[in-house]
């Protein structure tokens, strides 16, 4: 059974105040026709959990240009000074997160695990508030799984069914992202026909694909 869905009508069924994945390292292998589509419908209050924001007016940028932000958890926002000034004036509440971090915290929600143990931030202000814990003498954090409402993620080729694959470092935070969300929807360069996508080439299988989208019209 195909799941092609209208753009539109995808998007409709995120809500406000919704908690948002966006697949994506500044722009690459993000879905653009999702994002430009949550600011038409003036979408608002989302949390965005993402790598970065982008740059001003790009992809995930658009989204904070747009006011729909209302907490961000990243990597990074330092090529994006929008962001960093409705930071600063309490318009956004931000959680900075390593980028290695981020990434384990988002396959662990999806892997159904408990958390994950890192050395990364100790003694610094990463660690404020965090449970620690000692392996063999060395201390770890413990970093608590992340996961969303919805996923947004770009992929490459889709098929009907909505199995994906993604292209180069377009795969970046996509495929993890697509198993730690309740509902993903996939925005992809094109949709063929099933079984043109060779099996060893599906990197995410279509029965935790809920809605495709095209990227173009």
């Amino acid at each position: 059974m195909s799941k092609v869905t209208a753009l539109e009508e995808a998007v409709a069924k995120i809500p406000d105040g919704a908690t948002l994945m966006i697949g994506g390292f500044m722009g690459v292998g993000s879905p653009h026709r999702l994002i430009d589509e949550l600011v038409r419908q003036g979408r608002k209050d989302l949390t965005i959990i993402a790598n970065d924001t982008a740059r001003p007016g790009v992809d995930i940028g658009k989204l904070i240009r747009a006011g729909a932000v209302k907490r961000l958890v990243a990597s990074h926002i330092g090529l994006n000074p929008e962001t960093q000034k409705q930071m600063i004036d309490g318009q956004i509440e931000v959680e900075l997160v390593p980028q290695g971090t981020l990434a384990e915290r988002i396959r662990a929600g999806g892997a159904g695990l408990g958390g994950v143990l890192t050395a990364t931030g100790v003694g610094t202000t990463v660690a404020e508030g965090k449970q620690t814990i000692e392996v063999k003498g060395k201390t770890f954090l413990v970093e608590e799984p992340l996961r969303a409402d919805f996923a947004l993620i770009s992929a490459w080729r889709a098929d009907y069914y909505g199995n994906l694959s993604y292209e180069l470092t377009a795969r970046n935070f996509n495929p993890v992202m697509a198993l730690a969300a309740d509902t993903v929807i996939a925005e992809a360069g094109e949709i063929v026909p099933v079984g043109l996508i060779p099996p060893d080439q599906v990197e995410t299988v279509s029965v935790i694909v809920d809605h495709l989208v095209a990227r173009s019209h």
